[in-house]
Formats: C-alpha cells, sequence, structure tokens
C-alpha cells in the first residue's frame, strides 16, 4: 500500500487517499516539477493532470475531478444497465430474482412518494426518487470497498490519486442538491404561475406589512434546501471514509512495530465499522430521495394568501 512507503508518513498517506484525481488548466510562467525531478517552465497555458497538491490550487475552481465523474458515471451506467435488462426480460408469470428484486425497490420507493406527495399529481416525482435513492446509494456503497483496493494499483500505472467514493467529493454532492433545487424552483414557479410563487416568498409568513421579513426568512429557507442536501451526504460519507483510512493507515503504520496482533485488531475494526456504514450509507441515500420529495411536495403546495 502507499503507507507502506518508508519515505511517507502517516500524514501523506491521508492526503493521497483525500485528494481526488484532478484535471484543469496550469497557467503560462508556472513551474512545474516533472516526475523525473526536473522544473519545467511552461510557456503556454496548459491543460494537465495535477501530480502534486500545489497544482490542485493552481488549477483553482475551474477544474475537473475526474475520479469523481468517471466513478459516478459508470455507477449511474449499471444502475440503467440492470434496471433496462430486467425490463427486457419482464416477465409477469415467471420473474427473475433481478426482477423480483426491482419491483420490491420499485415498491417501497412508490410507497414513499405516495405517503409523501400529497400536494398534486406528478408522474416525474416517483422515478425521480427511484432514481436518486438507486444512484446515490451505489455511490455510497463504494465507501465499502477497501481504501487501497482501487487506488494502490491505480498509482501504479501512474494515476497519481484516486477517490473512489464520489459522494464524498462536495462538488457532486452539490451538484445534485442544485439539480433538485432547480426543480424545486421550477415546479414551484409551474404550480403558483410567476406572481404567485413571487407573492408566496414576500407575503408569507407574516402578511404583506412584513415584506423585508418575509423575503428575508423565505430566501434564507430556500438557500437551507440545496444546503442541507449536499452537506448531509458529503459530511456523512467523508467522515465514514476518514474513519476507514484511520484504521487503514493505523494497521499499516504499526503492523511493522507490533506484529500480527495490530493487523488482526484492525481488520477486525475494519470490518465491525464497515458493518456499521452499511447502515449509514443506505440511511443516506434515503434521507436524500425522503427530503428530495418533501420539496417537491412543496413546490407543489398552492398559495393561499390569508
Amino acid at each position: 500500500m502507499a503507507s507502506e512507503k518508508t519515505e511517507s508518513t502517516f500524514q501523506d498517506y491521508l492526503q493521497h487517499h483525500l485528494q481526488n484525481l484532478v484535471y484543469g488548466k496550469l497557467p503560462a510562467g508556472y513551474e512545474r516539477e516533472n516526475k523525473d525531478g526536473t522544473v519545467e517552465v511552461l510557456t503556454n497555458d496548459t491543460w494537465t493532470f495535477a501530480y502534486n497538491k500545489s497544482e490542485v490550487a493552481e488549477m483553482g475552481f475551474w477544474a475537473f475531478h475526474v475520479d469523481t465523474l468517471f466513478f459516478s458515471l459508470l455507477l449511474g451506467g449499471i444502475f440503467l444497465f440492470f434496471f433496462t435488462r430486467a425490463a427486457k426480460n419482464f416477465s409477469l408469470y415467471k420473474p427473475t430474482k433481478l426482477q423480483t428484486f426491482i419491483e420490491m425497490l420499485v415498491d417501497f420507493v412508490n410507497g414513499v412518494v405516495k405517503g409523501t406527495f400529497k400536494t398534486g399529481k406528478n408522474t416525474l416525482i416517483a422515478p425521480m426518487a427511484l432514481t436518486i435513492f438507486v444512484w446515490v446509494l451505489l455511490m455510497n456503497l463504494m465507501d465499502l470497498v477497501p481504501v487501497d483496493l482501487i487506488p494502490y494499483p491505480a498509482e501504479l500505472l501512474g494515476i497519481p490519486y484516486l477517490k473512489v467514493v464520489p459522494t464524498t467529493d462536495l462538488n457532486l454532492t452539490a451538484a445534485l442538491a442544485l439539480s433538485v433545487f432547480c426543480l424545486y424552483l421550477f415546479f414551484s414557479i409551474r404550480e403558483k404561475g410567476f406572481i404567485g410563487f413571487i407573492k408566496s416568498i414576500t407575503l408569507h409568513p407574516f402578511g404583506p406589512w412584513m415584506l423585508p421579513a418575509n423575503l428575508f426568512v423565505e430566501v434564507i429557507d430556500m438557500l437551507a434546501k440545496p444546503l442541507s442536501l449536499a452537506l448531509r451526504l458529503y459530511g456523512n460519507l467523508y467522515a465514514g471514509e476518514m474513519i476507514f483510512l484511520l484504521i487503514a493507515g493505523m494497521v499499516a503504520w504499526q503492523l511493522s512495530v507490533t506484529g500480527i496482533v495490530f493487523g488482526v485488531f484492525g481488520t477486525m475494526l475494519s470490518l465491525i465499522w464497515a458493518i456499521f456504514h452499511i447502515l449509514i450509507v443506505v440511511l443516506q441515500a434515503f434521507i436524500f430521495m425522503m427530503l428530495t420529495v418533501v420539496y417537491m411536495n412543496m413546490a407543489h403546495e398552492k398559495f393561499e394568501q390569508h
């Protein structure tokens, strides 16, 4: 593992595993250290992969987290593949195990939507909830993959960084949350009308004589929706990944000093945390889906001025 390198430290190990594979632009004049130790001064703006944290910082905001994009799209493709396969092989009399499992999943999500979404009729809500739940769950489950199983072989192949859990990247959770928020605004305006939507954020909850206070409260409430969605999912999965890394680092570093006892103890501790973490990854996917349905229900509420 990366932590077994004698020239590295435990802090290096953590920083390495918590850094995304970033593709961005380094500006002209930037002094870049090559793998062979030579220093190259870039003559033009150069789009490239970052090979150290200083390059990541230099690339700034407009840089792509390639690993996040790759694994999120890969897991989304797996989700679509199995659901499409089950739909094509649908049988009323001889359902396969895959079909049965997916039907149970669809019934579960449909029950949640029926129990939560009661203010209107929108056939998009249930499929959206199902997509969010399954996709977020698949991304969360990547946190149960041993922390060095994929990054270490990738490093041997020349890939400097690789994070395999997309939901530990705030960029992805924020993108998901903003997508839900945009749908919330769209349905709010569609159901209430533009004038009705403006009234709902200016005349509620204190009435027309407190318009500034109404606007302040409603704007804060709206901004809290994507923030809570993004930060809750990111925070829980990031914390879970950090604990796995701490356990892996402890085993890797103490193994050479205290022998096999620490290895066995670390392995058992990792398994215990993985079992407990299964509840977290499922629960966070459910909460994200549930809050999305709640927000869609709020968007479809008709505004009534008292």
